[in-house]
């Protein structure tokens, strides 16, 4: 599909505040310019900082199993098949995971863990829980202690947040971390800590190698700061108009809001 002089083969999405509108579904001029962009050969990535499960509503959505899309959870740190099947992951130590969780437990966060299956936690109705398990369509499991429960090898540590504290609670968990992991902000009120060489760029390499695909000829769009390097690795950075402003400055160019059809707004442009 070529328009302007530009040939691309992938496009690479975030999922909230970028694809998804505001009330967490696809609108149709979106959805249907993804499908037309599919139906002309161009892959889709959904790239995500979700478990793999919570990627399943817009992956069926966009019918991205008849074209060979590929999905990109935990910001980078897994990615799979359209049909679900991993190609690559890469996990934290599970030891030093519950050290860190002794650490947020003396903080003003609400940590939620996954196995990819299923959300544990300490407290239900704790912030931003309820919201996590209904956007993943995931289910919670109650624990009493999450590090001494800690059982499997997690992906990330996520956390939410009260907006108002959330820059300095993450600069007290990035000063307490090992060199090998790092705290990143995916939402206002949500931090997450992951093995620090993990990122959505390195994410859309991968996809890329993976596909055969060289990433110049490849176009992402987001709208928070884990999404910078996505934009800064594809051939074509695309900031929503409601991203963070740090976003917007990494971005080759900015496009209208996710509430705006904005990710086919900037495809009618370009392809």
């Amino acid at each position: 599909m070529v328009g302007a002089g530009i040939s691309m083969k992938l496009i690479a999405m975030d999922l909230d505040g970028t694809l998804d509108n505001d009330q967490k579904t696809i609108d149709s001029p979106t959805r249907e310019a993804l499908l037309k962009a599919q139906r002309f050969g161009i892959r889709l990535l959904l790239a995500s900082a979700r478990p793999l499960h919570g990627l399943y509503r817009e992956r069926d959505l966009l019918e991205m199993q008849t074209y060979g899309g590929m999905l990109m959870a935990y910001n980078g740190g897994l990615i799979a098949d359209a049909s679900g099947t991993m190609i690559s992951a890469d996990q934290m130590d599970r030891d030093q995971a519950r050290q860190i969780l002794r650490i947020l437990e003396t903080l003003p966060v609400t940590p939620i863990l996954d196995d990819g299956e299923r959300f544990y936690v300490t407290d239900p109705e704790g912030f931003m829980v309820q919201y996590e398990s209904r956007n993943n369509e995931m289910p919670l499991t109650i624990v009493k202690d999450l590090a001494g429960g800690l059982s499997f090898a997690p992906f990330k540590l996520l956390m939410s947040v009260d907006p108002a504290v959330i820059a300095g609670v993450q600069k007290q968990i990035a000063e307490s971390l090992p060199a090998e992991l790092t705290v990143v902000q995916t939402a206002p009120f949500y931090l997450e800590v992951i093995p620090a060489h993990i990122n959505k760029g390195m994410g859309l390499l991968n996809a890329c190698k993976v596909a055969g695909i060289h990433p110049s000829e490849t176009i992402a769009f987001g709208d928070s700061q884990n999404d910078i390097e996505m934009l800064k690795t594809a051939g074509i950075g695309i900031a929503m108009a409601n991203a963070d402003p740090k976003v917007k400055e990494a971005a080759d160019r900015v496009t209208l809001s996710n509430n705006d059809n904005g990710i086919a707004a900037a495809l009618a442009d370009l392809l």
